[in-house]
């Protein structure tokens, strides 16, 4: 790297500390358009929203590519203990869970300390009880904690089911202690019953495990109003700085555009997207285009398991060698801690080089074996060089997935920082004299603090 290209990325690095364009682009964002849960209304006019600010921006080139998939609409929700200590519970429906039955459901817990003791059940032995698995999180400044609870929420309806379960209660996937249930994703297996299901409040959660230990039967009654409702489409909003050399080699940043709909998805990933589009902006506005294409991608529905991820891989695979490092920012707002990458080892010294520019900022040198970002899963799977700026997650699932994840949960200070760091790694990327390496060591799956869901 030239002692030019560090000190352009140096300049831009102190640029982006005295500027708060990702705050103006995050409060626009969730202002003007709110929550994006994928086929809804607020996702359209986020679409719409994308467009207009990376043409406003200065981006040489702004692409929607339309992306389908089923459309699930949540509705009326309420859960209520009957018996012993009649009380309401506050829920959330987990997206994708289809509704109870008219009139709603009622029945007695039958508890789980974790989804592997509900594995553990003989089958069909539940007889219609409410299956209530109570493991709580974590908390981790990486979120590693997220990992060994998260699988209860993902794949607990499909094993509830087996066991006989008339719907799946789970304790919610948070860190937090509000009486604001987290939704996320949940997905049935391709065979068998399809049963509701819905996350407690961590306080909720600790209120029926109290009732539970007094030791006489526990009665609840849920309804549920939620399901598929028909196809949609969405889109992935890419916007291009345009390479003065390499047009068709790209260097990849991004976020998902979409959220879930119980608050205006500030943190969850509002805050990616404003980041990202706004490092961007700052090398937009150099006398000079980097070397290499910088390709800001917002993708679609990743909270349904990254559709927009893969679309856009399905349409961009013929272009796999040109896509030469991408780094998704998917973890919330706060500061970024360290950097780590996965190239080949002879890209490692312009590594060393970016870290050092980044080091200023409080960034440390990670390893080689980031995971790039959830909607990167694809690239990572085919071999595509990867780069992670590890943010502090210490409060993120505190927010993550409620109505509390909001706009004052963001510190504008952290998220200036996350700038700076992302517009000196991007320009720098795009400037590297040589590749980062395509067709490393395949992997199926990335660091837990990459994954989806």
């Amino acid at each position: 790297m030239s002692e030019h290209d560090l000190a352009q990325a140096t300049a831009l690095r102190e640029a982006a500390l005295e500027h708060n364009a990702a705050w103006d682009l995050l409060e626009s964002l969730t202002t003007e358009v709110g929550a994006r849960l994928p086929g809804s209304p607020g996702d359209a006019r986020a679409v719409a929203w994308a467009q207009a600010r990376f043409e406003a921006l200065g981006f040489d080139r702004v692409a929607a590519e339309p992306v389908a998939f089923p459309r699930w609409r949540r509705g009326d929700e309420r859960a209520r203990v009957v018996a012993p200590y009649p009380q309401p519970l506050a829920i959330a429906a987990l997206g994708g869970s289809v509704g109870t039955p008219p009139g709603g459901l009622e029945a007695e817990i039958a508890h789980f300390a974790t989804l592997e003791d509900l594995e553990a059940a003989a089958d069909s032995s539940l007889g219609g009880r409410i299956a209530f698995v109570s493991r709580s999180m974590e908390r981790f400044r990486d979120g590693a904690g997220y990992a060994p609870v998260v699988k209860a929420r993902t794949d607990g309806a499909g094993v509830a089911a087996r066991k006989g379960a008339g719907a799946l209660l789970i304790r919610s996937v948070g860190t937090d202690r509000d009486r604001l249930p987290h939704t996320g994703m949940m997905r049935y297996p391709a065979e068998g019953a399809r049963i509701p299901a819905a996350a407690l409040s961590n306080p909720d959660a600790d209120q029926l495990e109290r009732m539970l230990g007094r030791g006489a039967p526990v009665r609840v009654t849920l309804s549920i109003h939620a399901g598929i409702d028909g196809e949609a489409t969405s889109h992935n909003v890419i916007g291009d700085l345009l390479g003065a050399e390499r047009p068709d080699q790209y260097v990849v940043i991004g976020c998902h555009l979409d959220s879930w709909d119980l608050g205006t998805g500030a943190i969850d990933d509002g805050a990616g997207c404003a980041i990202t589009m706004a490092a961007a902006a700052l090398i937009a506005r150099l006398p000079a285009r980097p070397r290499r294409t910088i390709r800001v991608i917002l993708w679609a529905n990743e909270e349904f398991g990254l559709i927009g991820a893969k679309a856009y891989f399905e349409a961009h695979r013929h272009e796999l060698a040109g896509h030469v490092i991408g780094a998704e920012s998917d973890f919330g707002a706060g500061r970024v801690y360290a950097f780590s990458t996965r190239v080949k080892p002879s890209a490692l010294g312009v590594v060393d080089q970016i870290s050092q520019i980044l080091g200023p900022l409080g960034i440390a040198r990670g390893d080689n074996s980031a995971g790039g970002g959830p909607d990167l899963v694809p690239w990572r799977q085919a071999g595509m060089a990867l780069a992670t700026l590890h943010q502090d997650g210490t409060d993120y699932f505190d927010y993550h997935h409620t109505a509390n994840d909001t706009l004052d949960k963001v510190d504008p200070a952290a998220l200036t920082q996350n700038v700076a760091a992302w517009a000196a790694f991007t320009y720098l990327a795009a400037q590297a004299p040589d590749d980062f390496g395509f067709d490393l060591e395949p992997s199926a799956e990335p660091p837990a603090s990459s994954r989806s869901e």
